[in-house]
């Protein structure tokens, strides 16, 4: 178990040093985790490596966002005069992620059926 969490530590230190020497401008949590998911692609980490400490962040996700969700309790007077501005991000944000999802995946699945069929033939 020990193993596992350092490994899912050191994709986040990893994203931190990025982050410090870089200076760019994403979260070094996003780059962890994306050092993470190229490392269980390319197999350089396997996933029974980190499996059992993941299902349990997965499954106790919850307890992670209790304290801002009770700090946005401090703000209500302030989001309540920009609800407007606050709901169309939300609902703008939603609409994009979802057309860019669904062409993201129309894209790959022709992708993948011309070369099932490359490979028919």
């Amino acid at each position: 178990m020990i193993r596992q969490l350092f490994i899912i530590l050191m994709c986040l230190a990893l994203g931190e040093i990025i982050v410090y020497f870089t200076g760019i401008k994403i979260p070094s949590s996003i780059i962890g985790m994306l050092l993470l998911t190229a490392g269980l692609h390319f197999k350089i980490i396997k996933l029974k490596w980190i499996q059992e400490v993941a299902d349990f962040l997965l499954d106790n996700m919850v307890f992670f966002f209790i304290p801002p969700g009770v700090a946005i309790m401090c703000y209500l007077d302030l989001i309540s005069k920009e609800l407007v501005p606050i709901l169309a991000a939300i609902l703008g944000s939603t609409v994009l992620v979802l057309l860019s999802t669904s062409f993201t995946h129309q894209v790959l699945r022709k992708i993948r059926l011309k070369k099932l069929t490359k490979d028919k033939k």
